[in-house]
């Protein structure tokens, strides 16, 4: 579990190696991750975009961006929380997600970018 806080918005990230949908011998490592985004400020916000960085040690870096997450764009008022999950793929077991959200606070539209903490994906039998 890796928690960052920016701008006091708290965005904690949890993964797992999913092993019932990976196939190592073709190079097929999945993940699943749980992110928990809490409001601990004074305004509410919206999220309004989604930036990720993914590095695979046998691939090269992918970097995915998009509208909201998991076809939402979440309000939060303050001390409010939102939680989804997703997945990754990589080609190795070995691996970084990590990124930004982009948020905007509702009552005058500023926008500023909130750190998505790092997360390790590996594979648990990669170091036998």
């Amino acid at each position: 579990m890796a928690t960052t806080v920016t701008q006091d918005i708290q965005v904690t990230a949890r993964c797992r190696y999913e092993a019932a949908h990976s196939d190592p011998t073709i190079g097929r490592f999945i993940f699943s991750y749980r992110i928990t985004i809490m409001n601990r400020g004074r305004e509410t916000v919206r999220l309004k975009s989604r930036h990720w960085i993914v590095r695979d040690s046998l691939a090269a870096r992918r970097s995915i961006e998009g509208p909201g997450v998991v076809g939402e764009t979440p309000t939060l008022g303050p001390g409010e929380e939102f939680s989804y999950g997703s997945m990754c793929d990589l080609r190795s077991g070995y691996g970084t997600m990590e990124g930004t959200y982009r948020m905007v606070r509702t009552q005058d539209g500023r926008e500023f970018d909130v750190d998505i903490p790092s997360m390790s994906l590996e594979f648990p039998h990669g170091w036998n």
